[in-house]
């Protein structure tokens, strides 16, 4: 449970906005995670930015706080009952319930049918945002006054004036509301409602008078300058100035959301990538780029020379095996970077075609190969279980490849003077909302077994035994290691992932320390099977509808029966695709 006290916050960071009171509305900034997390998300200093980039508005930002630290703002420790506004940048299902437990701990009523309606500090305005948000709304709905469905560039510069506008005018809250609900990209939680059958699925989501039936996404088009980190501090969980290379991906992996609501994909000019690396302080030389899986061989090579020229060093997260370029390898080893992250995803080549990933074991075991010959000594790779037909005779293959990399690492480690440890991070593939695997059952079930006994524990078991399956096999693997997340947390997520507005009750809970997550669901009549478990039929009405990412009707089934077919599906061409109908009319295919 969070206590609020009155100490100040120690934030040794540069690049913090402070701006004086009078005159202007007060803007509380949420990140429901730590501190080292918030600053090392580029969504949440964006956010925070264009806010504060407003005249009329004096954002601070409060976190997470960790024992030692109180609930209180960074900038000038003002308490969150001081803010008649309060945004929230969401990005993660587990910070789902650590929200809740923040508004309520800052004196927030947490759910928006509580608050006041006059707007003001104490009951204001809550606002959330970020992909937790436009991915399934549902589960937070309850919490929000407010929520922004896509992008903040997008809507925000329209809404803050509205929202001040308004409450100079001494409007009330329902007032307020309606009028931010027929702004694009805004969805207004009370002016939409939901009914669920016996079974509790979802049947209508009903409109108030005069708003859209489902509230459209909205996307910028382009940047003139890429984002990139505005505040900078030691505590930073990647310690490094990161540059966002663009939005979504053209690949269309069919477990991935990010794929698909990010949809169009797009990969932002050379020249506003280079703005953002003129723009980092001149002490800063480690650099790390977002979005490198979707970056085309071209565009790595300008950024590599660019940064080569300016004697940068290069960080990233992961890298895609298929698009390692000579000029790559070269900024690798000049930067003196240890450890680099490949994601197969799937275990098996049959798998990768199943999730439309395109990676083959050669594209694996050829990018091993070049980046252990730059330097690296570390390797970790990323796969994922449970997915749709997946057998031990996956994970075999998974074996016999990692028995071959390791044999083709060992003479390249020998000349280096230096071993190459491998990681083999496996985690749960969790359904996620708009792509080709929601209507798949958590745990890799196939219908039959899911709908037989209709609770998680089959989920459960199938995963851990899959998790033994592959911890003995690793065990025979010299300088192999085996990481691996617990089912039972990930099934959480799974939950919250697909939930809708009745969880609203389990994440208070949790947030304020009542009740761990599976005494909650219990408490208010809930079963994980019904939200992680239980199948989705093809033409059932899923209650993250009510938002419109633009996919057309049928598209996403379609690419999950491609997917039993091992159909590949290439990836996004924007200039004539026509296959999801975002960017050009609709096509049958």
């Amino acid at each position: 449970m969070i206590k609020a006290t009155l100490s100040n916050i120690p934030v040794p960071e540069t690049g913090t906005i402070r701006k004086k009171w009078k005159g202007r509305l007060p803007v509380a900034l949420l990140y429901p995670n730590i501190y080292s997390l918030a600053i090392s998300n580029l969504g949440f200093q964006l956010v925070y930015t264009l806010i504060n980039a407003q005249p009329d508005l004096v954002c601070e930002r409060l976190v997470y706080p960790e024992p030692d630290r109180p609930l209180r703002s960074l900038e000038s420790n003002h308490p969150l009952t001081d803010f008649p506004i309060v945004c929230v940048s969401v990005s993660f299902e587990h910070d789902f319930s650590r929200l809740a437990g923040m508004l309520a701990a800052g004196g927030i009523a947490p759910m928006a049918a509580d608050r006041a309606a006059d707007i003001a500090p104490g009951s204001p305005l809550v606002i959330m945002g970020g992909v937790g948000v436009f991915m399934n709304p549902e589960p937070l709905a309850p919490f929000a006054d407010l929520m922004v469905i896509g992008e903040a560039e997008a809507v925000l510069p329209e809404l803050f004036p509205l929202i001040c506008r308004t409450l100079k005018n001494g409007a009330k809250r329902e007032t307020l509301l309606r009028r931010c609900g027929r702004v694009k990209g805004c969805y207004v939680p009370s002016l939409y409602t939901p009914t669920y059958g016996e079974d509790g699925r979802t049947c209508t989501i009903i409109a108030a008078p005069g708003l859209p039936d489902r509230v459209e996404r909205v996307t910028i088009t382009t940047t003139s300058c890429a984002a990139h980190s505005m505040q900078l501090s030691p505590e930073a969980e990647l310690g490094m100035y990161m540059i966002e290379l663009g939005r979504g991906c053209s690949r269309g992996c069919r477990f991935c959301a990010a794929g698909f609501i990010y949809r169009p994909p797009r990969l932002w000019t050379k020249e506003a990538i280079l703005c953002a690396l003129n723009e980092r302080p001149a002490h800063v030389n480690r650099i790390g780029l977002l979005g490198m899986e979707m970056a085309s061989s071209e565009t790595l090579d300008h950024i590599a020379s660019a940064l080569q020229e300016q004697q940068c060093a290069l960080s990233f997260s992961s890298l895609r095996a298929d698009r390692i370029s000579s000029q790559l390898i070269t900024l690798l080893a000049d930067s003196g970077l240890k450890s680099v992250a490949i994601a197969p995803d799937g275990a098996s080549e049959r798998l990768r075609r199943i999730i439309n990933k395109g990676l083959s074991e050669a594209d694996l075991l050829n990018a091993a190969t070049r980046l252990v010959d730059a330097g690296i000594v570390h390797l970790k790779l990323y796969v994922m279980i449970g997915l749709p037909t997946e057998t031990d005779e996956d994970f075999d293959e998974l074996a016999r490849m990692l028995a071959r990399m390791r044999k083709l690492l060992l003479p390249v480690a020998r000349r280096q003077g230096r071993m190459v440890e491998i990681t083999l991070s496996v985690n749960s593939f969790v359904p996620k909302p708009w792509t080709p695997f929601q209507y798949l059952s958590f745990g890799g079930l196939d219908r039959k077994t899911a709908l037989a006994g209709k609770n998680s524990s089959a989920a459960l078991l199938a995963l851990k035994q899959k998790i033994r399956y592959l911890r003995r096999m690793v065990n025979k693997l010299p300088n192999v290691r085996l990481k691996v997340d617990r089912p039972e947390r990930v099934l959480a997520q799974a939950v919250f992932s697909r939930g809708d507005r009745r969880l609203a009750g389990v994440l208070l809970d949790m947030g304020i320390g009542k009740y761990s997550f599976k005494q909650a669901m219990k408490a208010h009549g809930l079963t994980s099977w019904e939200y992680a478990v239980r199948p989705r039929e093809p033409d059932e009405l899923m209650c993250w509808q009510v938002l419109d990412h633009g996919i057309r009707d049928g598209y996403l089934y379609r690419e999950l029966e491609r997917a039993y077919r091992l159909q590949a599906t290439p990836p996004c061409d924007t200039s004539r695709c026509r296959r999801c109908g975002i960017c050009h009319e609709t096509m049958e295919n």
